[in-house]
């Protein structure tokens, strides 16, 4: 794998991070927007995460490669212990052990913040995705069926769980 440089994401990091969600909007079933987002929805990402560990992988140029977040599974002290995840990476950096890293590195965070348990909704059509997760530890814990429709298309939410 080529190297990566990661930091904590920050505001400067605003419109590589909209731009890279804003092609998974278009592109795919991994964000579950069906239209592109605009930068400012960056505050609400910003906001999310608060308090949960991020990361920002850029090569060695300091062009973005993908990022990842923590962020509250539920908002209740009971589940403090327990965070959901996403990350999202440039689609040439795909299979190249970046988002084992990404991965990798959120846990670390999380679990010296006191993070147990890690969920990863995911669409039904991202089976790639499904299978990222299986291979880095985590198991299904569950399927809301037909929840999701985007462009038309019904898809399920595969929740995975992972104890770190």
């Amino acid at each position: 794998m080529t190297e990566c440089l990661f930091s904590p994401i920050t505001p400067d990091d605003r419109k590589e991070i909209i731009d890279l969600f804003n092609y998974y909007i278009e592109n795919s079933f991994a964000a579950y927007p069906e239209q592109p987002v605009p930068y400012g929805f960056f505050d609400l990402f910003l906001e999310a995460t608060r308090d949960y560990p991020s990361v920002v992988a850029r090569d060695l140029e300091g062009k973005l490669a993908g990022f990842g977040v923590l962020r509250s599974y539920n908002p209740m002290t009971a589940f403090a212990r327990t965070a959901e995840i996403s990350y999202f990476l440039r689609p040439d950096w795909i299979g190249r052990g970046l988002g084992t890293r990404i991965l990798q590195q959120l846990e670390t965070e999380g679990k010296a913040r006191g993070i147990a348990t890690i969920l990863a909704g995911i669409s039904s059509k991202n089976e790639g995705s499904i299978r990222f997760h299986k291979k880095n530890g985590f198991e299904e814990c569950g399927r809301f069926r037909d929840v999701g429709r985007k462009k038309g298309v019904l898809f399920d939410t595969v929740w995975m769980q992972k104890f770190v």
